[in-house]
């Protein structure tokens, strides 16, 4: 057994050559037993164990910056940088996270989550070294999907401008240009990669250059019939032309070559380098080969067949809205539906069945798919757009510009509001009432069950006065639904659910499950609890809202996202001051980041379960009181 001798890279760079291929191996089991009881991202981890490997060993880590775009596929990095125990703890209140974090690793260079900025951090990373005159090496690893991303281009026109020392991983595990591996691909690599031949080509090139009257002219005419000769049997003619050196593609999975490469590259001091990997994602678990997609994030499963455990049985919150969307789509030709690379994370695989022409998949590009969708919206279509709550932060600007001031009919599923789970910091979708409720001409709701949810989704289809967005947590709705049929929805417009004379509690979305058993706690203790689900963030039903707050001693309000910001705090601003005195408190996260664990357990520590509400609630209510 090699793993249980690895406390640290300097224990792997111990290890012979030939020994790196039975470790790799035993690293997948290790993850592979780990996140089947766990959870966590596995298809993208197990893809680049090997990549993982030869990257520490042939680079000085700490010293020589990795910096890893998302950060889903780190466990193997984890593993090798010191918390190869700890691992066991991965994505669990209180034990490691599944994504790089500086407070735990001085080899995280990066507390990264969302994709396409790994080149951006390592440019700024290459350019302090060397106004700060060190000689460390900066390496980033980026996907082939994560390229897609505009950040990705932007970073990629800078640092073929400024020409500094850095070197690009790009792990292609899609097998877009994986018919350029082979032997001639393979012999140019390894030729170009060599010290020897580097030297040669820098030297003679200088020379070239110096010939009197012809030198620079015929040093152009060698450049250009190289680099065309280059193109023709490898894939990087497009990285050459930015100013970025190009080697591969290599095989992702042969750890001898790919330590040759990576010698080889780092003693070629000028210039930006980038190493195309071919990888396979799930590489070493059968199911996760078969089915990579959804193997990407995966809770708990059975190791030996692959099969999900402890799911339920109602559909989950996006599958009610894939379903619904694509159910309305087939009488209405307007409706068009868009994600951002999250097909099946948001339900959309079912729309696409239904109407593959009508359905847009724009890659990891949300800012695009915003504005993509205002063009279709001012058209007259109905472009229903679904993305995760935290990568809709990526898009600020186009809503606010390309939507907002526009007043165009765009309605926005936003998935995963509130907190996601073991994920942790930079997934919670806890930021989109406080960014949204503030951009005028948008209506805002959020139901509190399934089929609130689904009768939302058919008003928003026939709502064509301006922007829409539709807020829903991520898991497994109450009940199923009938997605042929639909029911009324008022904007603006909250509902009542339960009377009370103490104290008001309203509740926001999935709150309002939790608002309910605390009122029945509170009645146990002698406290009238009176729940109203607020529904309507934008606009705020404040008449119905206010006569209820009128007839109790006190309220309180509850939501699953940051109290600054928050709705609770839009109705204590905007209610009469008679009432604004009768307020205990706001619920809701405070202003820091919330790390990981199950979405119960940091209910419980921020005090927003049932019993933790109506403790604080009992609290509150005898201190105002004296």
């Amino acid at each position: 057994m090699f793993l249980e001798k690895i406390n640290s890279v300097s224990d792997l760079k111990k290890m012979a050559p030939d020994e790196l291929g039975d470790l790799a191996r035993e690293i997948r089991n290790y993850i592979i037993d780990v996140i089947s009881v766990n959870g966590g991202h596995l298809a993208s981890s197990l893809g680049v164990v090997d990549l993982t490997i030869a990257l520490h060993y042939t680079m000085d880590t700490p010293r020589d910056r990795i910096i890893w775009d998302v950060g889903h596929q780190t466990y193997a990095h984890k593993i090798l940088t010191g918390r190869r125990k700890d691992f066991a703890t991965v994505r669990k209140h209180g034990g490691i996270s599944g994504f790089p974090k500086r407070k735990e690793s001085v080899y995280d260079t990066y507390d990264v989550g969302h994709s396409s900025t790994s080149l951006s951090l390592a440019l700024g990373e290459a350019v302090a070294r060397d106004l700060a005159g060190k000689k460390h090496k900066v390496v980033a690893v980026i996907g082939d999907g994560s390229l897609t991303g505009g950040m990705a281009m932007e970073a990629l026109n800078q640092i073929g401008h400024i020409d500094n020392d850095l070197i690009i991983i790009l792990n292609d595990n899609e097998h877009s240009i994986s018919k350029n591996v082979g032997a001639l691909s393979r012999l140019l690599t390894k030729m170009i990669t060599g010290s020897l031949y580097n030297r040669l080509r820098r030297r003679s090139m200088a020379i070239i250059k110096k010939i009197p009257v012809v030198g620079m002219g015929l040093y152009t005419f060698i450049y250009r019939f190289f680099m065309n000769f280059k193109g023709m049997i490898t894939p990087g003619q497009f990285f050459e032309d930015l100013g970025i050196r190009y080697f591969g593609p290599v095989d992702g999975h042969n750890i001898g070559l790919l330590n040759e490469v990576l010698h080889g590259i780092k003693e070629i001091e000028s210039g930006p380098k980038i190493i195309h990997v071919i990888t396979q994602k799930g590489r070493g678990y059968v199911p996760a080969e078969r089915d990579p997609a959804r193997f990407h994030g995966i809770g708990r499963f059975d190791r030996a067949t692959g099969v999900a455990l402890g799911g339920g049985s109602n559909p989950s919150y996006s599958e009610i809205v894939g379903r619904t969307l694509a159910h309305i789509a087939r009488k209405d030709r307007r409706i068009v539906a868009v994600t951002a690379a999250m097909k099946l994370g948001t339900g959309l695989f079912e729309f696409e069945k239904k109407s593959p022409d009508r359905f847009f998949d724009v890659g990891i590009a949300e800012q695009h798919a915003i504005t993509f969708s205002a063009a279709m919206a001012s058209a007259g279509f109905k472009p229903f757009v679904s993305i995760y709550s935290t990568f809709l932060q990526r898009a600020v600007d186009q809503l606010i510009h390309d939507v907002g001031i526009m007043n165009l009919p765009v309605r926005l599923c936003i998935d995963r509001a509130g907190v996601v789970g073991d994920d942790g910091e930079t997934h919670h979708g806890v930021f989109d009432i406080a960014l949204l409720r503030n951009v005028p001409n948008f209506v805002f709701i959020a139901p509190s069950n399934a089929t609130e949810l689904r009768d939302a989704i058919y008003f928003a289809a026939g709502y064509d006065r301006g922007p829409i967005a539709i807020r829903y947590p991520r898991g497994g709705a109450r009940s199923p639904v009938a997605v042929e049929e639909s029911g009324p929805i008022e904007l603006g417009r909250s509902k009542p659910l339960v009377k009370g004379s103490d104290v008001a509690i309203l509740a926001l979305g999935d709150m309002v499950d939790i608002a309910l058993r605390c009122s029945e706690l509170l009645a146990v203790k002698g406290v009238s609890a009176a729940v109203v689900n607020i529904f309507s963030i934008k606009p705020l039903d404040l008449a119905g809202l206010g006569r209820i707050i009128s007839r109790t001693r006190a309220f309180v309000t509850i939501e699953n996202a940051m109290v600054s910001g928050g709705v609770g705090e839009s109705i204590v601003a905007a209610i009469p001051a008679r009432n604004r005195e009768k307020c205990l408190f706001n619920a809701g996260f405070p202003d820091e980041f919330v790390a990981h664990g199950r979405v119960d357990e940091l209910f419980r520590d921020y005090g927003l379960d049932a019993a933790a509400l109506c403790d604080r609630i009992l609290k509150a209510l005898k201190k105002s009181a004296k």
